[in-house]
């Protein structure tokens, strides 16, 4: 039924993409610019929330607390887990707004500051660092610690609405669970094809800078089709193959990437620029995370805090199973400290090294980078590079990278998805994952028809709302579980020693089953 009711909205859709592009486009942007007005400060209160209860588990007494048996290793080495959930959790869009989202800061900054100046310039870096940093990586990591809980430790099948199980009981397995379940594959499916359209749009823009590829929704189309296939091939090979490989290379591209332009850009300038922007971040942290604008009445915020926010939550479904599935055998603890800590500290230096460099151009009065942002943010890092020596060549590599994280996610996303509707089975089967590649391409390819970037963005804030409900129902689920099985006191009434629900999971199910 859930894969069923799934594909039947999903489908839907599609056709209406497909058969009337502008109607689509200019229902969603309507729907969008009534979601962002009335909800914009729910969804920075959701999101902060979302980041001080990791925080508080991590801190607490149930930091020990183990994903899995109390004696399982984890299965994956910490480089490869490391690599598969950062491939998977940012990938391609750090790639696409590593520049052009500081330029666009720059020339239009927030608060009434002056464009293109000093002041415009630490705020594009901090604003930055703000939209990558723990914020988006608190979003997964509630998803994926509770999946993760629930799924190894408590025994529940790997499905989002199993981890509810404290609060509605076996209304989980009836027809409020397929609802829950249907809610997070929407979200996942127009989540992760907006990342891909984005993927299509600045490949189209790296071919065109390296071998004059015209740029225009026919030949992003015909990417989408190319690389569905590739991704397509991997998703055949299961999660110990393809995933991890195509993980670990994409570490491996994007730390060269990073290296070179850090050498071959201003090295003193981006190393000052990563101190000053890592101290703005944190003493404005707070500031930030609860910054609106009623009384201006400015849409900044909305524009990209907002639309951040929804981006992430949309995609939490996806990367937080997917992360959850990888995090097998280590503690709430390590958990936490690995997920919010690392990827957000590679993002700050991500964006110190790509927008650093472009921002520094820009004060120096080179403005081809900020005409390359304003008439299209895909080229604003091919601008970039032509600024550079070997401008050519890194062109190639970006390109190489943008496709590889384009697969990845992809492929990640047909395995989750495919988890998710084959009643959260740990290998769905060939048939449905290959389903769901060609829905997602498809749906790609109608936000693109229907409105380019901005029909891509529209489709990301609507899927998150009713999926930023569920979310806190699971902070709310979560902690009740740990509770019980973690009481204050250690034993029972009648003095018999407190057994957890996963110890008592493992006597009944057999300690060497693998969700």
């Amino acid at each position: 039924m859930v894969l069923y009711l799934s594909v039947a909205v999903i489908v839907t859709f599609v056709l209406w993409g497909l058969l009337s592009p502008a109607g689509l486009g200019a229902a969603t942007s309507a729907a969008v610019a009534f979601a962002t007005t009335t909800f914009g400060w729910y969804y920075l209160l959701a999101v902060l929330a979302f980041l001080l209860f990791c925080a508080y588990l991590a801190l607490s007494r149930y930091g020990t607390v183990k994903l899995g048996r109390d004696d399982e290793e984890p299965e994956f080495t910490t480089l490869s887990w490391f690599a598969m959930l950062f491939s998977a959790g940012m990938g391609i869009g750090l790639v696409f707004w590593g520049v052009a989202e500081p330029v666009s800061h720059f020339l239009t900054p927030p608060g009434g500051l002056a464009p293109e100046s000093p002041e415009a310039a630490r705020a594009a870096l901090k604003y930055a660092f703000f939209h990558w940093g723990l914020h988006p990586w608190a979003i997964y990591s509630v998803v994926a610690l509770s999946i993760a809980y629930f799924s190894f430790r408590r025994g529940e099948p790997t499905l989002i609405s199993r981890t509810f199980r404290p609060l509605l009981g076996d209304r989980v397995e009836g027809p409020v669970g397929q609802v829950i379940d249907v809610l997070a594959i929407i979200a996942t499916v127009f989540g992760v094809a907006a990342s891909l359209g984005f993927g299509a749009v600045q490949i189209n823009s790296g071919l065109s800078s390296a071998f004059g590829l015209p740029v225009g929704t026919g030949p992003q189309l015909t990417i989408i089709g190319i690389v569905t296939v590739l991704f397509l091939l991997s998703a055949s090979t299961g999660l110990n193959k393809g995933i991890q490989l195509l993980s670990n290379t994409n570490v491996i591209l994007a730390g060269l990437l990073m290296a070179a332009v850090f050498v071959l850009g201003p090295t003193v300038f981006l190393l000052d620029t990563f101190t000053t922007s890592v101290g703005g971040y944190v003493q404005d942290l707070i500031t930030l995370s609860t910054r609106l604008t009623p009384f201006t009445g400015d849409t900044w915020v909305g524009s990209w805090t907002i639309f951040y926010w929804a981006w992430w939550i949309a995609w939490a479904p996806f990367v937080g199973l997917f992360i959850a599935r990888v995090s097998r055998g280590r503690t709430i603890k390590e958990f936490v400290t690995g997920v919010l800590l690392v990827p957000a500290l590679v993002s700050f230096l991500w964006f110190t090294v790509f927008g650093g460099s472009a921002v520094r151009q820009e004060l120096n009065g080179d403005v081809a980078i900020a005409e390359a942002t304003k008439a299209d943010v895909s080229t604003a890092l091919f601008a970039l590079f032509d600024t550079l020596p070997f401008g050519g060549g890194l062109a190639i590599l970006a390109t190489l990278l943008i496709s590889s994280f384009f697969i990845t996610s992809a492929d990640s996303a047909t395995y989750v998805l495919g988890m998710q509707s084959s009643r959260g089975h740990p290998n769905p089967s060939t048939p449905v994952k290959l389903m769901w590649g060609v829905l997602q391409a498809m749906i790609a390819a109608a936000l693109l028809l229907s409105g380019g970037l901005s029909g891509l963005q529209s489709a990301s804030v609507l899927a998150a709302l009713p999926f930023s409900a569920i979310m806190l129902g699971m902070c709310v689920s979560l902690y009740r579980a740990l509770r019980q099985e973690f009481p204050r006191h250690p034993t029972r009434p009648g003095g018999r020693n407190h057994r957890s629900p996963g110890q008592e999971v493992a006597d009944h199910a057999g300690a060497d089953q693998r969700p």
